[in-house]
């Protein structure tokens, strides 16, 4: 499992090598029981969201203050971006389009982590940040962070899953099956999120359904060893997982319900106000570069990899998995249209109930803009 993936759902660097890609687990996890209900992996997301709840109430306070300047000139964009996670825009970022089409310099910063991201962006370090996990930006923007969706990054419904074992006998049909039974999720993130809303679309009682806490190397062993019928999870678990069962929805499955996996494309409130040229021409340029690579994959695998910091297999690979949406898609209903919002409010609610967050907001529109892909 790609580094990003595990710090996007968890706030955590594990180590992974660059070339293969592979999970490799969270450093003292590997011994922790089955079911812990506050595992170490939950008490250092709850711990890394603290830390970054106070950063953003100080440095958004200095941002304020900035704001109240006139806007100025810049000479260079800082773009938030992660390493070894490979999309397709990296060939325009490689071919220095960006820096051509918007006419200034365009900085590409690696980041450990979207927390990481959300906390550079209020301290006016970055301006634009290329796929962001959902997660840290609900964080942000509930704790005060200037921040909004301009577009969407990547989708990736096939990495995030509910696979249910072959032996349970239960299938999208029946799945109403589950109520009673003990299902493993991580609490308090989109995959919580999704398998909430998957149980919706399919009737069954989410609250006759007991989930057990669990981050995704402890979901696969619980479900290989039959402690559970399903389990979900995301990235290098669903491997193992897949050696027993099947999901329960498939990404396609989950996108057709209007049930979506992704990453943002996000911008500080100041750098959109003050200079929306720039982002609509960072959102064109990403666009074109999307669709060059729909149109001839082959084409973009070596400069996306040598962006990424992976071999061309690995980016095959990961990118097998992705889907870019168009433009016109991202704007639509399912997207920056109205689903956004609601998926924003709806995780909030979640991590909320789980513990990970004190409140959310009553409405998140004000988080969402679609004009910058028109």
């Amino acid at each position: 499992m790609c580094t990003k993936r595990i710090e996007q759902k968890t706030g955590l660097k594990p180590a992974v090598g660059a070339e293969t890609c592979t999970w490799t687990g969270l450093p003292g996890l590997e011994n922790e029981p089955f079911g812990t209900p506050q595992s170490m992996w939950q008490k250092r997301e709850l711990n890394h969201m603290m830390k970054l709840k106070t950063a953003i109430t100080l440095l958004a306070g200095a941002a304020v203050v900035a704001l109240t300047g006139p806007a100025l000139a810049i000479d260079k964009v800082t773009v938030a971006y992660f390493l070894e996670w490979p999309t397709a825009n990296q060939t325009a970022q490689v071919d220095k389009v960006y820096d051509k089409e918007m006419g200034v310099e365009v900085e590409w910063r690696a980041f450990g982590n979207g927390n990481e991201m959300t906390q550079a962006m209020v301290s006016g370090d970055v301006h634009i940040a290329y796929s962001q996990g959902f997660v840290p930006f609900v964080v942000g923007v509930t704790n005060g962070a200037p921040l909004k969706i301009v577009g969407i990054a990547v989708t990736y419904a096939e990495n995030d899953l509910c696979i249910v074992r072959d032996d349970a006998g239960i299938t999208k049909d029946n799945a109403k099956d589950l109520e009673g039974k003990k299902v493993a999720t991580p609490i308090g993130n989109v995959t919580h999120y999704k398998l909430l809303k998957s149980l919706e679309h399919l009737n069954v009682d989410a609250s006759k359904v007991e989930l057990v806490q669990m981050n995704p190397a402890d979901a696969a062993v619980a479900l290989i060893r039959g402690d559970v019928p399903m389990a979900c999870a995301f990235g290098g678990a669903l491997g193992r997982m897949r050696e027993v069962g099947k999901p329960l929805l498939t990404g396609a499955e989950q996108e057709a319900a209007g049930i979506n996996t992704f990453d943002i494309v996000s911008v500080t409130d100041s750098f959109a106000s003050e200079h929306p040229d720039l982002v609509r021409k960072f959102m064109a340029v990403t666009e074109k570069a999307n669709a060059d690579y729909k149109a001839n994959p082959d084409a973009a695998y070596a400069k996306v990899a040598g962006a990424a910091g992976m071999d061309i297999e690995a980016t095959k690979s990961t990118m097998a998995n992705f889907g870019f949406p168009t433009a016109e898609e991202q704007a639509g209903a399912n997207w920056l249209g109205g689903g956004i919002q609601a998926a924003t409010k709806g995780v909030a609610d979640v991590m909320v109930g789980a513990g990970n967050m004190d409140k959310s907001l009553d409405d998140y529109s004000q988080f969402v803009d679609a004009s910058f892909l028109k």
